[in-house]
Protein backbone atom coordinates (compact mmCIF):
# COMPACT_ATOMS: atom_id res chain seq x y z
CA UNK A 1 0.00 0.00 0.00
CA UNK A 2 1.21 3.21 -0.86
CA UNK A 3 2.80 5.29 2.13
CA UNK A 4 0.30 8.40 1.69
CA UNK A 5 -2.47 6.38 2.64
CA UNK A 6 -3.03 7.34 6.14
CA UNK A 7 -3.96 5.25 9.03
CA UNK A 8 -5.75 6.75 12.13
CA UNK A 9 -3.78 5.87 15.48
CA UNK A 10 -0.80 5.37 16.58
CA UNK A 11 -1.58 1.25 16.94
CA UNK A 12 -4.42 1.45 14.04
CA UNK A 13 -7.10 -0.58 14.60
CA UNK A 14 -9.16 -3.49 12.45
CA UNK A 15 -12.75 -3.34 12.39
CA UNK A 16 -14.24 -6.68 12.00
CA UNK A 17 -17.67 -6.72 13.18
CA UNK A 18 -20.77 -3.85 13.54
CA UNK A 19 -24.12 -4.30 14.78
CA UNK A 20 -26.58 -0.84 15.02
CA UNK A 21 -24.17 1.89 15.79
CA UNK A 22 -21.27 0.00 16.82
CA UNK A 23 -18.35 -1.77 16.04
CA UNK A 24 -15.57 -3.88 17.52
CA UNK A 25 -11.80 -4.10 16.62
CA UNK A 26 -9.65 -7.58 16.37
CA UNK A 27 -8.86 -7.38 19.79
CA UNK A 28 -12.27 -7.59 20.76
CA UNK A 29 -12.89 -3.89 21.76
CA UNK A 30 -16.54 -2.36 20.94
CA UNK A 31 -16.90 1.30 20.27
CA UNK A 32 -19.75 3.40 19.56
CA UNK A 33 -18.97 4.94 15.80
CA UNK A 34 -19.43 8.27 15.42
CA UNK A 35 -17.36 8.76 11.91
CA UNK A 36 -19.31 5.52 10.52
CA UNK A 37 -16.62 4.96 7.58
CA UNK A 38 -16.35 8.88 6.75
CA UNK A 39 -20.05 9.25 6.43
CA UNK A 40 -20.74 6.26 4.69
CA UNK A 41 -21.93 3.77 7.18
CA UNK A 42 -25.45 5.83 7.20
CA UNK A 43 -27.63 3.72 8.80
CA UNK A 44 -25.40 1.71 11.22
CA UNK A 45 -24.38 -2.26 10.55
CA UNK A 46 -26.15 -5.35 9.67
CA UNK A 47 -29.07 -3.33 8.85
CA UNK A 48 -31.57 -6.45 7.67
CA UNK A 49 -33.42 -4.28 5.06
CA UNK A 50 -30.14 -3.54 3.09
CA UNK A 51 -28.95 -6.95 3.99
CA UNK A 52 -32.25 -8.88 2.66
CA UNK A 53 -32.30 -6.72 -0.38
CA UNK A 54 -28.33 -7.52 -1.20
CA UNK A 55 -29.26 -11.32 -0.35
CA UNK A 56 -31.74 -11.38 -2.84
CA UNK A 57 -30.10 -9.44 -5.63
CA UNK A 58 -26.84 -12.12 -5.07
CA UNK A 59 -29.46 -14.85 -5.21
CA UNK A 60 -30.22 -14.41 -8.84
CA UNK A 61 -26.77 -14.93 -9.89
CA UNK A 62 -26.26 -11.20 -11.32
CA UNK A 63 -24.38 -8.94 -9.79
CA UNK A 64 -22.76 -6.69 -12.52
CA UNK A 65 -24.47 -5.91 -16.00
CA UNK A 66 -22.82 -2.67 -17.00
CA UNK A 67 -24.99 0.21 -18.48
CA UNK A 68 -25.36 -1.02 -21.68
CA UNK A 69 -28.38 -3.40 -20.37
CA UNK A 70 -31.75 -1.77 -18.71
CA UNK A 71 -30.94 -1.50 -14.64
CA UNK A 72 -34.82 -1.58 -13.26
CA UNK A 73 -32.64 -0.87 -9.78
CA UNK A 74 -30.73 2.64 -11.13
CA UNK A 75 -34.50 3.48 -12.88
CA UNK A 76 -36.31 2.97 -9.81
CA UNK A 77 -33.51 5.30 -7.39
CA UNK A 78 -33.35 7.46 -10.02
CA UNK A 79 -36.67 8.44 -9.99
CA UNK A 80 -36.74 8.90 -5.85
CA UNK A 81 -33.55 10.70 -6.06
CA UNK A 82 -34.68 13.42 -8.75
CA UNK A 83 -38.30 13.79 -6.61
CA UNK A 84 -36.49 14.45 -3.92
CA UNK A 85 -34.05 17.18 -5.18
CA UNK A 86 -36.52 19.56 -5.98
CA UNK A 87 -34.26 19.93 -9.41
CA UNK A 88 -36.88 20.95 -12.54
CA UNK A 89 -36.56 17.80 -15.20
CA UNK A 90 -33.85 16.09 -13.10
CA UNK A 91 -31.77 13.05 -14.44
CA UNK A 92 -29.40 11.38 -12.50
CA UNK A 93 -26.11 9.56 -13.69
CA UNK A 94 -25.02 7.16 -11.14
CA UNK A 95 -21.05 6.68 -10.24
CA UNK A 96 -19.03 4.25 -8.22
CA UNK A 97 -18.17 7.53 -5.63
CA UNK A 98 -17.98 11.18 -4.83
CA UNK A 99 -14.92 11.95 -6.92
CA UNK A 100 -16.26 10.55 -9.75
CA UNK A 101 -19.41 12.14 -9.20
CA UNK A 102 -17.61 15.56 -8.93
CA UNK A 103 -16.01 14.64 -11.86
CA UNK A 104 -18.94 14.47 -14.16
CA UNK A 105 -20.99 17.58 -12.90
CA UNK A 106 -17.71 19.55 -13.74
CA UNK A 107 -17.70 18.14 -17.26
CA UNK A 108 -21.19 18.42 -17.53
CA UNK A 109 -20.86 22.46 -16.99
CA UNK A 110 -17.74 22.80 -18.76
CA UNK A 111 -19.74 21.50 -21.36
CA UNK A 112 -22.86 23.51 -21.05
CA UNK A 113 -21.19 26.56 -20.64
CA UNK A 114 -17.72 26.20 -22.92
CA UNK A 115 -15.33 27.34 -20.29
CA UNK A 116 -12.86 25.66 -18.84
CA UNK A 117 -13.77 28.31 -15.72
CA UNK A 118 -14.87 27.25 -12.62
CA UNK A 119 -15.42 29.09 -8.75
CA UNK A 120 -14.70 27.09 -6.04
CA UNK A 121 -14.62 27.49 -2.52
CA UNK A 122 -11.89 28.22 -0.03
CA UNK A 123 -11.00 25.33 2.34
CA UNK A 124 -13.18 23.19 0.34
CA UNK A 125 -12.25 19.19 -0.93
CA UNK A 126 -14.10 17.71 -3.65
CA UNK A 127 -12.10 14.16 -4.28
CA UNK A 128 -8.19 12.99 -5.24
CA UNK A 129 -8.59 12.76 -9.28
CA UNK A 130 -6.98 15.47 -10.92
CA UNK A 131 -10.27 17.02 -11.99
CA UNK A 132 -11.45 17.00 -8.36
CA UNK A 133 -8.33 18.23 -6.79
CA UNK A 134 -8.22 21.25 -9.37
CA UNK A 135 -11.48 22.61 -7.19
CA UNK A 136 -10.22 21.46 -4.07
CA UNK A 137 -8.49 24.13 -1.79
CA UNK A 138 -6.81 22.74 1.00
CA UNK A 139 -3.11 22.17 0.61
CA UNK A 140 -2.47 19.14 2.04
CA UNK A 141 -5.16 17.18 -0.31
CA UNK A 142 -3.00 18.80 -3.20
CA UNK A 143 -0.55 17.21 -4.88
CA UNK A 144 0.39 19.42 -7.76
CA UNK A 145 -0.75 22.72 -9.20
CA UNK A 146 -1.62 21.58 -12.53
CA UNK A 147 -5.35 21.61 -13.75
CA UNK A 148 -7.44 20.90 -16.01
CA UNK A 149 -9.68 23.85 -15.10
CA UNK A 150 -9.03 27.59 -14.58
CA UNK A 151 -9.74 27.92 -10.82
CA UNK A 152 -10.81 30.49 -8.86
CA UNK A 153 -11.52 30.20 -5.06
CA UNK A 154 -14.11 32.24 -3.04
CA UNK A 155 -14.37 33.06 0.44
CA UNK A 156 -17.45 32.08 2.38
CA UNK A 157 -16.49 29.50 5.31
CA UNK A 158 -12.97 31.20 6.69
CA UNK A 159 -14.52 33.85 9.06
CA UNK A 160 -11.71 32.94 11.38
CA UNK A 161 -9.78 35.53 9.29
CA UNK A 162 -8.77 39.01 10.35
CA UNK A 163 -11.10 40.72 7.94
CA UNK A 164 -14.20 39.16 8.79
CA UNK A 165 -13.82 38.40 12.34
CA UNK A 166 -16.71 39.99 13.97
CA UNK A 167 -19.10 40.27 11.46
CA UNK A 168 -22.98 39.88 11.93
CA UNK A 169 -23.92 36.74 9.16
CA UNK A 170 -25.54 39.63 7.20
CA UNK A 171 -22.11 41.69 6.96
CA UNK A 172 -20.20 38.64 6.58
CA UNK A 173 -22.39 37.41 3.98
CA UNK A 174 -22.67 41.15 1.78
CA UNK A 175 -18.54 40.71 1.87
CA UNK A 176 -18.36 37.74 0.39
CA UNK A 177 -20.77 38.77 -2.05
CA UNK A 178 -18.65 41.67 -2.90
CA UNK A 179 -15.54 39.49 -3.32
CA UNK A 180 -17.20 37.75 -5.83
CA UNK A 181 -18.30 40.42 -7.93
CA UNK A 182 -15.18 41.59 -7.54
CA UNK A 183 -13.35 38.33 -8.75
CA UNK A 184 -16.22 38.24 -11.78
CA UNK A 185 -14.41 42.17 -12.16
CA UNK A 186 -10.59 41.11 -12.79
CA UNK A 187 -10.04 37.63 -12.35
CA UNK A 188 -11.83 35.91 -15.40
CA UNK A 189 -12.35 36.93 -18.90
CA UNK A 190 -16.45 35.96 -19.16
CA UNK A 191 -18.15 32.84 -19.66
CA UNK A 192 -17.81 30.95 -15.71
CA UNK A 193 -19.10 27.66 -16.69
CA UNK A 194 -19.85 26.99 -12.55
CA UNK A 195 -19.55 27.28 -8.97
CA UNK A 196 -18.81 24.00 -6.81
CA UNK A 197 -19.62 23.84 -2.84
CA UNK A 198 -19.89 21.84 -0.44
CA UNK A 199 -22.84 22.94 2.10
CA UNK A 200 -20.55 21.90 5.11
CA UNK A 201 -16.91 21.54 4.48
CA UNK A 202 -16.30 17.94 5.27
CA UNK A 203 -12.46 17.76 5.32
CA UNK A 204 -12.60 21.21 5.77
CA UNK A 205 -13.53 20.17 9.31
CA UNK A 206 -17.17 21.30 8.77
CA UNK A 207 -16.72 24.41 8.71
CA UNK A 208 -19.74 26.30 6.68
CA UNK A 209 -21.38 29.36 5.18
CA UNK A 210 -24.08 31.09 7.48
CA UNK A 211 -27.54 30.03 5.64
CA UNK A 212 -28.52 32.33 2.97
CA UNK A 213 -24.66 32.69 1.64
CA UNK A 214 -25.69 30.79 -1.61
CA UNK A 215 -28.64 32.37 -1.93
CA UNK A 216 -26.77 35.55 -2.34
CA UNK A 217 -24.22 33.89 -4.65
CA UNK A 218 -26.88 32.18 -6.96
CA UNK A 219 -28.81 35.72 -7.57
CA UNK A 220 -25.29 36.84 -8.87
CA UNK A 221 -24.06 33.55 -10.51
CA UNK A 222 -27.77 33.75 -12.34
CA UNK A 223 -27.43 37.20 -13.71
CA UNK A 224 -24.14 35.84 -15.16
CA UNK A 225 -25.67 32.07 -16.71
CA UNK A 226 -22.88 30.60 -14.35
CA UNK A 227 -24.69 27.26 -12.79
CA UNK A 228 -24.40 26.03 -9.43
CA UNK A 229 -23.18 22.83 -8.25
CA UNK A 230 -23.92 21.57 -5.03
CA UNK A 231 -21.50 19.10 -3.55
CA UNK A 232 -23.59 16.94 -1.36
CA UNK A 233 -21.36 13.90 -0.80
CA UNK A 234 -21.48 14.16 2.80
CA UNK A 235 -24.32 16.47 3.52
CA UNK A 236 -27.33 15.04 1.56
CA UNK A 237 -29.98 12.39 2.68
CA UNK A 238 -30.99 14.60 5.63
CA UNK A 239 -27.56 14.27 7.63
CA UNK A 240 -28.19 18.12 8.69
CA UNK A 241 -31.79 17.65 10.04
CA UNK A 242 -33.18 21.05 9.00
CA UNK A 243 -32.91 19.90 5.52
CA UNK A 244 -33.26 16.52 3.29
CA UNK A 245 -29.83 18.41 1.44
CA UNK A 246 -27.55 21.23 2.53
CA UNK A 247 -27.90 23.18 0.12
CA UNK A 248 -31.79 23.65 0.95
CA UNK A 249 -30.74 25.14 4.55
CA UNK A 250 -29.81 28.18 1.71
CA UNK A 251 -32.81 28.10 0.23
CA UNK A 252 -31.16 27.52 -3.15
CA UNK A 253 -32.10 24.56 -5.86
CA UNK A 254 -28.80 24.38 -7.24
CA UNK A 255 -28.82 23.46 -11.15
CA UNK A 256 -26.52 19.93 -10.20
CA UNK A 257 -26.30 18.23 -7.03
CA UNK A 258 -23.16 15.25 -6.65
CA UNK A 259 -23.80 12.50 -3.89
CA UNK A 260 -22.02 9.65 -2.52
CA UNK A 261 -21.32 8.21 0.85
CA UNK A 262 -23.81 7.12 2.33
CA UNK A 263 -26.42 6.56 0.06
CA UNK A 264 -25.57 2.42 -0.38
CA UNK A 265 -25.12 2.52 3.79
CA UNK A 266 -21.33 1.29 2.75
CA UNK A 267 -21.97 -0.18 -0.97
CA UNK A 268 -19.72 1.81 -3.72
CA UNK A 269 -22.55 4.10 -4.92
CA UNK A 270 -21.95 8.16 -6.38
CA UNK A 271 -24.29 9.79 -8.77
CA UNK A 272 -24.68 13.47 -9.97
CA UNK A 273 -28.78 14.57 -10.22
CA UNK A 274 -28.56 16.98 -13.02
CA UNK A 275 -31.52 19.75 -14.63
CA UNK A 276 -32.40 17.53 -18.05
CA UNK A 277 -30.82 19.71 -20.42
CA UNK A 278 -27.62 19.40 -18.93
CA UNK A 279 -27.75 15.92 -18.61
CA UNK A 280 -28.62 15.07 -22.01
CA UNK A 281 -26.12 18.12 -24.01
CA UNK A 282 -22.86 15.63 -24.55
CA UNK A 283 -22.70 14.85 -27.59
CA UNK A 284 -20.05 11.82 -27.09
CA UNK A 285 -21.12 8.54 -26.17
CA UNK A 286 -21.03 7.48 -22.43
CA UNK A 287 -21.72 4.96 -19.65
CA UNK A 288 -20.64 2.94 -16.46
CA UNK A 289 -19.32 -0.09 -16.46
CA UNK A 290 -19.51 -0.48 -12.52
CA UNK A 291 -21.12 2.91 -11.62
CA UNK A 292 -24.58 1.73 -10.12
CA UNK A 293 -24.60 -2.11 -10.14
CA UNK A 294 -27.36 -3.55 -9.57
CA UNK A 295 -25.87 -5.08 -6.23
CA UNK A 296 -25.24 -1.39 -5.00
CA UNK A 297 -28.74 -0.21 -6.48
CA UNK A 298 -30.52 -2.45 -4.32
CA UNK A 299 -28.48 -1.39 -1.14
CA UNK A 300 -29.28 2.18 -2.23
CA UNK A 301 -33.01 1.71 -2.99
CA UNK A 302 -33.26 -0.06 0.57
CA UNK A 303 -31.06 2.49 2.40
CA UNK A 304 -33.03 5.51 0.80
CA UNK A 305 -36.43 3.83 1.77
CA UNK A 306 -35.24 3.32 5.59
CA UNK A 307 -34.12 7.18 5.89
CA UNK A 308 -37.48 8.13 4.79
CA UNK A 309 -39.61 5.69 6.20
CA UNK A 310 -38.30 6.12 9.81
CA UNK A 311 -37.49 9.40 9.51
CA UNK A 312 -33.97 9.53 9.62
CA UNK A 313 -34.16 13.55 8.73
CA UNK A 314 -35.80 14.29 12.15
CA UNK A 315 -33.77 11.89 14.01
CA UNK A 316 -30.77 13.66 12.92
CA UNK A 317 -32.07 17.03 14.29
CA UNK A 318 -33.12 15.51 17.32
CA UNK A 319 -30.25 13.33 18.67
CA UNK A 320 -28.08 16.51 16.70
CA UNK A 321 -29.26 18.98 18.97
CA UNK A 322 -28.78 17.01 22.46
CA UNK A 323 -24.64 16.61 21.07
CA UNK A 324 -24.31 20.15 19.90
CA UNK A 325 -26.11 21.72 22.77
CA UNK A 326 -24.12 19.51 25.70
CA UNK A 327 -20.93 20.43 24.24
CA UNK A 328 -21.89 23.96 23.66
CA UNK A 329 -22.36 24.00 27.65
CA UNK A 330 -19.41 22.08 27.95
CA UNK A 331 -17.00 24.51 26.30
CA UNK A 332 -16.28 27.26 28.07
CA UNK A 333 -14.99 24.70 30.58
CA UNK A 334 -11.92 24.31 28.52
CA UNK A 335 -9.80 26.81 26.53
CA UNK A 336 -8.66 24.11 24.30
CA UNK A 337 -11.97 24.30 22.59
CA UNK A 338 -11.95 27.38 20.03
CA UNK A 339 -15.14 26.61 18.14
CA UNK A 340 -18.13 24.09 18.73
CA UNK A 341 -19.92 23.37 15.13
CA UNK A 342 -22.24 21.87 13.27
CA UNK A 343 -26.23 21.13 12.28
CA UNK A 344 -27.82 17.60 12.63
CA UNK A 345 -25.25 14.82 13.17
CA UNK A 346 -22.72 16.52 11.50
CA UNK A 347 -20.38 18.16 14.01
CA UNK A 348 -17.00 19.60 15.13
CA UNK A 349 -14.76 20.57 18.01
CA UNK A 350 -12.09 22.87 16.94
CA UNK A 351 -8.88 22.28 19.53
CA UNK A 352 -6.60 25.58 19.74
CA UNK A 353 -3.54 26.52 22.25
CA UNK A 354 -5.16 27.75 25.53
CA UNK A 355 -2.13 30.73 25.23
CA UNK A 356 -2.75 31.96 21.85
CA UNK A 357 -5.80 30.36 20.34
CA UNK A 358 -3.83 29.05 17.45
CA UNK A 359 -4.92 26.33 15.62
CA UNK A 360 -3.64 22.86 17.67
CA UNK A 361 -3.18 19.66 15.49
CA UNK A 362 -1.22 17.90 18.37
CA UNK A 363 -3.95 18.51 20.37
CA UNK A 364 -5.93 17.05 18.10
CA UNK A 365 -3.95 13.83 18.04
CA UNK A 366 -4.21 13.34 21.36
CA UNK A 367 -7.98 13.84 21.23
CA UNK A 368 -8.28 11.19 18.67
CA UNK A 369 -6.60 9.18 20.77
CA UNK A 370 -8.24 9.84 24.33
CA UNK A 371 -11.79 9.18 22.17
CA UNK A 372 -11.22 5.87 21.03
CA UNK A 373 -9.59 4.86 24.48
CA UNK A 374 -12.96 5.51 25.88
CA UNK A 375 -14.24 3.57 23.33
CA UNK A 376 -15.62 6.18 20.54
CA UNK A 377 -14.68 6.43 16.99
CA UNK A 378 -14.13 10.13 15.56
CA UNK A 379 -12.53 11.66 12.59
CA UNK A 380 -10.31 14.44 12.44
CA UNK A 381 -9.93 17.41 9.92
CA UNK A 382 -9.55 21.37 9.50
CA UNK A 383 -7.38 23.28 7.24
CA UNK A 384 -4.68 22.88 10.31
CA UNK A 385 -5.56 19.25 11.22
CA UNK A 386 -7.04 20.42 14.29
CA UNK A 387 -10.43 19.61 14.18
CA UNK A 388 -12.36 16.54 15.45
CA UNK A 389 -15.31 16.04 13.38
CA UNK A 390 -18.18 13.31 13.76
CA UNK A 391 -20.99 12.33 11.71
CA UNK A 392 -22.76 9.14 13.69
CA UNK A 393 -25.11 6.80 11.91
CA UNK A 394 -28.88 8.14 11.50
CA UNK A 395 -30.12 5.86 13.32
CA UNK A 396 -28.47 7.23 16.29
CA UNK A 397 -30.30 6.88 19.61
CA UNK A 398 -31.02 9.35 22.23
CA UNK A 399 -29.33 7.71 25.14
CA UNK A 400 -26.53 6.98 22.81
CA UNK A 401 -26.36 10.88 21.94
CA UNK A 402 -25.40 11.20 25.84
CA UNK A 403 -23.20 8.41 25.84
CA UNK A 404 -21.18 10.35 22.97
CA UNK A 405 -21.43 13.94 24.34
CA UNK A 406 -20.20 12.38 27.57
CA UNK A 407 -17.33 10.52 26.19
CA UNK A 408 -16.21 13.47 23.92
CA UNK A 409 -16.72 15.68 27.21
CA UNK A 410 -14.61 12.94 29.17
CA UNK A 411 -12.21 12.97 27.02
CA UNK A 412 -11.45 17.00 27.08
CA UNK A 413 -11.06 16.71 30.08
CA UNK A 414 -8.75 14.41 30.06
CA UNK A 415 -6.09 16.05 27.84
CA UNK A 416 -7.02 19.46 29.33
Amino acid sequence: MPNWLALYYQDPIEIVSGKGNRVVDASGKSYLDFFAGILTNMIGYDVAEVREAVERQLATGVVHTSTVYLLRGQIELAEKIARLSGIPDAKVFFTNSGTEANETALLLATYARKSDQVLAMRQSYHGRSFGAISVTSNRSWKNNSLSPLNVHFLHGADRHLTQFKGLSDADYIAACVDDLRHVLATAVAGDVAALIAEPIQGVGGFTMAPDGLFAAYQEVLAAEGILFISDEVQTGWGRTGSAFFGIQNHGVTPDMMTFAKGLGNGFAVGGVVARGDLMDAPHAVGLATFGGNPVAMAAANATLDFVLSHDLQANAARTGAIILDGLRAAAPRFPIVGDVRGKGLMFAIELVDPETGAPAPALAARYMEETRNLGLLAGKGGLYGHAMRMAPPLTLTEDEAREGLAILVTALENIS
